[in-house]
C-alpha cells in the first residue's frame, strides 16, 4: 500500500517559510529573499519559490512584491496557517489510505469477476467433470426479498448458497456486493451443496411451497 501522503514541494517550502515566521527567525515587515535566491537555498526552480510565495501570499502571511521577493506582513496569519496545515495532516493521511484501499478493493473484484467470467466460459467444459453445483432461481412476484439489498436478507446465513452473479432482463451482474438490491424478475446465479436449490427456492418464493 502507497503510504505517502507528502504534500508537493512548493507546499512544503511554504509551510517551512510559515513555520519560521512563527518562529520569529523571519520578522514582521522584512523581506524574504528574491526568487533566485531562494531557490539556491531550497535547491528548487525559481517557479516553485515563486508558487509558495503565491501559497503564503493566499494565506495573507506575505505580500508579493514581483521581481523583488516578498514582505511579510503577519506572524499570526503564519502561525494560524501552521495549525490548520497540521489540523488536516490526519485528515489527508486518511483520504489516501482510502484512495489505496479503494484501489486494492477494486483489483480484488475485478479478479472475482474474472473469475466468474472464466467459470461461465468453462461452464459447458466442466458439467461432466463434476463442477461445482451451480443454481439459477427466479424471484417471483411475492418474494420477500424483492427491494431489499442482500445483505439485510442474510442470504448465505439462511440458505448456505453464494450468490455468484444476478440476471435482470439483458444484464448480468457479477459477484454482486452486499448491499445490490433484489428485484421482482431477478434470476439469481448460487453455487452450493446438493440441498442449496431447494432452500434458496424455499427462502426467495415461500409462497409456492
Amino acid at each position: 500500500m502507497n503510504q505517502s501522503v507528502t504534500p508537493p514541494v512548493y507546499a512544503q517550502i511554504a509551510f517551512d517559510i510559515a513555520s519560521r515566521i512563527a518562529k520569529g527567525e523571519l520578522k514582521e515587515n522584512s523581506k524574504i529573499s528574491g526568487r533566485s535566491l531562494m531557490s539556491c537555498e531550497y535547491g528548487v526552480s525559481p517557479e516553485t519559490i515563486r508558487r509558495s510565495f503565491r501559497l503564503l501570499a493566499d494565506m495573507d502571511i506575505v505580500v508579493v512584491h514581483p521581481n523583488s521577493g516578498a514582505v511579510i506582513t503577519s506572524r499570526e496569519n503564519a502561525e494560524k496557517y501552521i495549525e490548520k496545515f497540521n489540523k488536516n495532516k490526519d485528515y489527508r493521511e486518511l483520504k489516501y489510505e482510502l484512495k489505496d484501499l479503494i484501489k486494492e478493493r477494486d483489483k480484488t473484484n475485478d479478479r472475482i469477476s474474472g473469475i466468474i467470467d472464466r467459470m461461465f466460459n468453462l461452464k459447458e467444459k466442466l458439467k461432466y467433470a463434476d463442477p461445482i453445483p451451480q443454481y439459477e432461481i427466479k424471484i417471483s412476484a411475492g418474494s420477500p426479498i424483492i427491494e431489499k439489498p442482500i445483505i439485510d436478507t442474510k442470504f448465505w446465513q439462511n440458505t448456505g448458497a453464494t450468490i455468484i452473479a444476478i440476471k435482470r432482463g439483458d444484464q448480468l451482474i457479477l459477484s454482486p456486493g452486499p448491499y445490490a438490491v433484489f428485484t421482482s424478475g431477478d434470476t439469481i446465479i448460487v453455487i452450493g451443496d446438493e440441498d442449496a436449490y431447494k432452500r434458496v427456492e424455499v427462502f426467495i418464493n415461500p409462497i409456492e411451497y
